[in-house]
Order: C-alpha cells, then sequence, then structure tokens
C-alpha cells in the first residue's frame, strides 16, 4: 500500500493543500487563502496535523511555492523564500516550521518544478525524460526536467523573466509590467500585462482581439529560445492565461514559424499538436507535484 503523504502549491494568492498517494487518490484538501506568512503557514500547518490525527503519521511533505527560492540543502536559508515582491514573504522560511512541527521528510522545489514533476510521473510527459512545464498567469514561471533530474544550479530556472525582443505590433505605449525588468517574458505576456495593455481581463477579450496573435508570438518566441537551448521532447504549457483554448493552435504555428525548418524533428514538423500541450492533470498539476516531491523526500532523493 503506497504511503499516505501531503503536499502544498504554495500559491501568491493561495496555498492549496492535499494529503493523498496521487492526484486519483486524494484523501483530504483544503485552499487557504496566500495572507501573512503567519496565518497562512499556521493554518496549513494546523490543516497537517488535524490529518495526522485523523488518519495517522503521514510519511513525508512536499512543497512546490513560488519563488524565488534558495533550494541549497547546505545554505542557512534553505527553505526560505528569498527575493519575491509579493509583500510580506520575502525572506520567510517556509520549510521550517513543518519540518519542526511534523518531524517528518520536507520536499522542496519551485511551484513550477513541482508541476513538472507531478506532469512527468503522472501526466503529460509520462515516459520522457526532458521536457519543460510552463505555466502563463499571473505571473509566467517556467520549470523542467533534464534526463529525469529537476532543473536547479545557481539557484533554479527563472523562464517567465527572460528577455524578449518587442514585437513591431506591440502597443507603443506599453512598457511591460514586471517589477524588476519592465518588458521581461513575464512582462509582456502574463495576465496583469494583457490587463494593462488592453483595458480588460483576458476571458473578456473576444477570441479574434489582436491581442491574441501579440500573445501567442511572445509566448512562442519563449518556446522556441527553451527549445534552442534545453531541447525537450514536450513542452506543457498551462496557466489561468491558457484556459483561452484558441491560443494554442497559434502558439503551435508561431513556434513552427519561428524555428522556420531549423530544427529538424519530426515532432517539430509533423506532430506539434503532441509537442506543446496542456497539462493533462489540469489545475490539479502543482497539487500533484507537491505530493511527488514528498514521495521523493520519502525515497530519499529530495
Amino acid at each position: 500500500m503506497t504511503t499516505r503523504v501531503g503536499g502544498i502549491e504554495a500559491g501568491g494568492t493561495k496555498f492549496v493543500c492535499v494529503v493523498g498517494t496521487g492526484p486519483e487518490d486524494i484523501h483530504a484538501q483544503v485552499r487557504i487563502p496566500t495572507t501573512t506568512p503567519e496565518a497562512t503557514l499556521g493554518a496549513a500547518l494546523a490543516f497537517f496535523q488535524e490529518q495526522s490525527l485523523q488518519g495517522g503519521r503521514l510519511g513525508a511533505l512536499g512543497i512546490a511555492s513560488f519563488g524565488p527560492l534558495d533550494l541549497h540543502p547546505g545554505s542557512p536559508t534553505y527553505g526560505f523564500i528569498t527575493s519575491t515582491a509579493k509583500p510580506g514573504w520575502k525572506n520567510v522560511d517556509v520549510v521550517g516550521p513543518f519540518r519542526r512541527a511534523l518531524d517528518i521528510p520536507v520536499g522542496f522545489d519551485t511551484d513550477v518544478n513541482g508541476a513538472a514533476l507531478g506532469e512527468g510521473r503522472w501526466g503529460a510527459a509520462r515516459g520522457l525524460d526532458t521536457y519543460v512545464y510552463l505555466t502563463v498567469g499571473t505571473g509566467i514561471g517556467g520549470g523542467g526536467v533534464i534526463n529525469h533530474q529537476r532543473m536547479h544550479g545557481l539557484i533554479h530556472p527563472e523562464m517567465g523573466h527572460i528577455w524578449l525582443p518587442r514585437s513591431p505590433d506591440e502597443v507603443p505605449s506599453f512598457q511591460g509590467v514586471c517589477p524588476y525588468h519592465g518588458a521581461c517574458f513575464e512582462g509582456l505576456a502574463s495576465g496583469p500585462a494583457l490587463h494593462r495593455r488592453w483595458g480588460g481581463q483576458a476571458e473578456t477579450l473576444p477570441a479574434h482581439h489582436p491581442a491574441w496573435a501579440l500573445e501567442a508570438h511572445y509566448i512562442s518566441l519563449a518556446i522556441s529560445n527553451f527549445i534552442a537551448t534545453l531541447s525537450p521532447q514536450r513542452v506543457i504549457l498551462g496557466g489561468g492565461v491558457m484556459e483561452q483554448k484558441h491560443l494554442y493552435p497559434l502558439v503551435r504555428d508561431e513556434v513552427r514559424r519561428l524555428l522556420n525548418g531549423y530544427i529538424q524533428s519530426p515532432s517539430i514538423l509533423e506532430r506539434m499538436d503532441a509537442y506543446v500541450v496542456p497539462p493533462a492533470l489540469g489545475g490539479l498539476s502543482g497539487a500533484a507535484g507537491a505530493l511527488a516531491l514528498a514521495q521523493r523526500a520519502l525515497e530519499g532523493g529530495g
């Protein structure tokens, strides 16, 4: 019988806390608004303590969090959210309170690396060893796996903050919304960028609106860069903006156009519909990724 574990998808607007063994076997779930660290982490901890009392001690906990994060186990600030722009959450210890109170192994990674891990174990990247997961929503993030290993290094990937050339079709007065970089990928193509540029929420813009061709262009520029640098076997593209399903064919066609035949792979030339895909786990990608992090921590894999 698979051991019951806990998972936290720690987002900037809500923490999704789950207990189970996988996305098809979730025993309990709660959503907690992301307010102050004390209130949010306290409510999450109380949920897992209650679940431990009701169903027995959890084997491990996985936390897939918004960042940036310190993921180096030997660092004095390992387990911390570091230079985030979210008010009140800079330099906050996320892992420590759970490790001390629950006394179980805790796996920790970015929300997008977690989602990539979940999609690899149960979703759209099953059977692959190298792939990228991108989320386009309130922010833009990217994580992924190379040769079955999550992407870590200096810190971790920040795919939402790569620089992109401004489109000739860009609104001249629009300078981007990223508080650090202005017109980076997140600054040009996130949900808030759509709202500020066009004056309305993404879901209110009709499918024929010029916003979508511009959005697809920026997303496709980023994907083309990741294809050229990381050579993923698949790109999984999720997030709130991608709930506009008409974006997928626009992005696939634009990626193929931008690559211009240089990448000679049937996946690009003939099977693009199966190359740039939505998450198979839908809205459960992040929570499933947190459970996968917990299982890795239980197995001693971190």
